[in-house]
């Protein structure tokens, strides 16, 4: 029986990627498939802002951090909560990847010449019990070079498996369909879309200019989740998480649509944790986007007073950075689906980070000067930006001004300037002494003991109504789409698996499509930096595990 290639590898994003790349260097044919044009290759790990999960690692231990394996599976498994039956894979992934975030991840990486910003952040750090959600420590490595400097070692080897044959790279090419010969799926049907030469992101046609079919032994699906399809996230909306919201903005390019994900469950594929997902809560929109309602995170630090929309303080432990989804499981129990930070422009020059490779210039283009100009400015370029043109900021030299600006943003005038006047002078007389009952003054102090927050990420406390400190800032945040965290169920080969719980014969899975791993490596929560390195791990888990299987 003919073939085409050894492999099929359906998505050109990081999982793929790194499938491929493993499959090349087995010396495996491969045709790589991919429904966006061929300069968007790498998908949405190249807007990514390249942060990971390592587990004591040199640069942790130059900032004294003191971590182990052990302490890395306690928070993993108090964050994920596993408590399903069809959490089995799931778990057993999990367990894998710590190992290998605790290993050879760092290794690896930095034998393909990737490295790594030498502070080290804290993303989620919970507020709870030690065995609840969490990182217990700071554990988040951002990638020199952001997304696409990771993405850049598995670009070049994909790319000289194409150079030596072994690699057809197919773009534009849109899979329909998975079918079976001889009891194994091994045939890729679909539509060829015609030639697109927009901007990465950008929307690309979808109008058909003929159709494919390409038969392999073996196919392995990276075609990412559901973000960009706003839809299919309502749809799947978990009761716990409340009503699903009325407005949200995107963290992903609209084919991100989790076409792939149906394909393959009509194919015999099982689809587990499907009510699993994790989206941001200090989501903005881009003053200068690239996609359809394309949104920004902030990446906060500990100072900025959170708000829901009637004004009221966020309850504790739910202070900026510390429980994405127990944030946003509140939010939606309100009423509304937008909330506020509050804050001065001396808190927003030292903590204010944006997500994405595009939003952090010197890290992407690894400037070393760009780096130190930004640490130095009162406020760096691209927040200020958005300071200026950002449509859910409000910039003003005195509350009174600063609450009309905030109403004059929502459809009803929610917040009240005299009580917002009293929440904030509570919380700033605090600030006069060392010891306080406010838990986020705590916390504040508390992330002041880390050298890396002390250095970029945590203002020191002052008054929020401080003129000094001013002007005031106002920011609507927005609900943000991101990530899907069930998938296809896999065992520890990326195998897919059945609803009956067997290998649906010659179909594999990595990445977002899988869960990051088993069909939902994080449970119910993640503890960031581990989107891109579950990518990593289940698409080289993939690629190496269908190479041994091919003949």
């Amino acid at each position: 029986m003919a073939y085409d290639a050894d492999v099929i590898v359906i998505g050109a994003g990081l999982a793929g990627l790194a499938a491929t790349a493993e499959l090349v260097d087995a010396g495996r044919r491969v045709i790589l498939v991919d429904q966006e044009p061929e300069h968007a290759i790498g998908g949405q790990a190249h807007w990514s802002f390249g942060g990971l999960f390592f587990v004591d690692s040199p640069e942790q231990r130059r900032m004294r951090i003191k971590d182990s394996h052990a302490l890395a599976l306690q928070d993993w498994m108090g964050t994920a909560a596993f408590d399903r039956p069809e959490d089995h894979w799931p778990r057993k992934w999990a367990e894998a990847y710590v190992d290998f975030a605790a290993g050879e991840k760092r290794s690896w990486l930095h034998g393909q010449g990737v490295r790594f910003f030498p502070v080290v952040g804290w993303a989620e750090r919970g507020g709870y019990d030690a065995q609840g959600h969490g990182n217990s420590v700071p554990r988040f490595h951002i990638t020199w070079g952001t997304g696409p400097g990771l993405l850049a070692p598995f670009v070049r080897r994909v790319r000289a498996g194409a150079a030596r044959g072994l690699v057809q790279l197919r773009f534009r090419h849109r899979v329909t369909g998975l079918t079976r010969s001889a009891g194994s799926v091994d045939t890729v049907s679909g539509e060829v879309l015609e030639p697109s030469a927009v901007e990465r992101g950008e929307a690309s046609s979808r109008v058909v200019t003929g159709g494919f079919e390409f038969r392999a032994q073996a196919v392995i699906v990276t075609s990412g989740g559901i973000g960009g399809n706003h839809d299919l996230v309502r749809a799947n909306w978990p009761e716990r998480l409340g009503t699903p919201p009325r407005k949200m903005i995107s963290g992903v390019p609209a084919h991100v649509d989790g076409r792939m994900l149906g394909i393959a469950e009509e194919a015999g594929a099982h689809l587990i944790n499907r009510d699993r997902m994790w989206h941001y809560t200090e989501g903005i929109q881009n003053w200068n986007p690239i996609w359809d309602r394309h949104g920004i995170r902030i990446l906060p630090g500990p100072s900025s007073l959170w708000l829901d929309a009637r004004g009221d303080r966020l309850p504790v432990p739910l202070f900026p950075g510390f429980d994405t989804l127990g944030t946003l499981e509140h939010i939606m129990r309100t009423g509304h689906d937008y909330t506020w930070f509050v804050l001065n422009q001396r808190i927003i020059g030292k903590e204010f980070t944006l997500s994405g490779s595009e939003q952090n210039p010197d890290l992407t283009g690894k400037s070393v000067r760009g780096v130190i100009d930004r640490a130095r400015s009162e406020v760096p370029g691209p927040v200020k930006a958005f300071m200026d043109h950002g449509v859910d900021f409000v910039v003003e030299k005195d509350l009174g001004a600063l609450v009309r600006g905030m109403n004059a943003l929502t459809d009803k005038p929610l917040i009240d300037e005299d009580t917002l006047r009293r929440t904030i002078a509570a919380r700033d007389r605090e600030i006069a002494n060392p010891f306080t009952k406010d838990l986020q003054v705590t916390a504040i102090r508390g992330a002041r003991k880390f050298l890396g927050d002390r250095l970029i990420r945590a203002a020191a406390p002052h008054r929020i109504l401080d003129p000094k400190a001013g002007p005031l800032v106002a920011v609507r945040l927005n609900i943000l789409t991101r990530k899907t965290l069930g998938g296809l169920e896999t065992d520890l080969s990326s195998r897919v698996l059945t609803e009956g719980g067997e290998p649906l014969p010659g179909v594999y899975a990595a990445g977002e499509a899988a869960g990051f791993g088993g069909g939902g490596v994080h449970g119910y929560r993640s503890l960031e930096g581990t989107f891109l390195g579950g990518c990593l791990f289940s698409g080289r888990t993939a690629g190496r595990a269908a190479a041994r299987a091919v003949k």
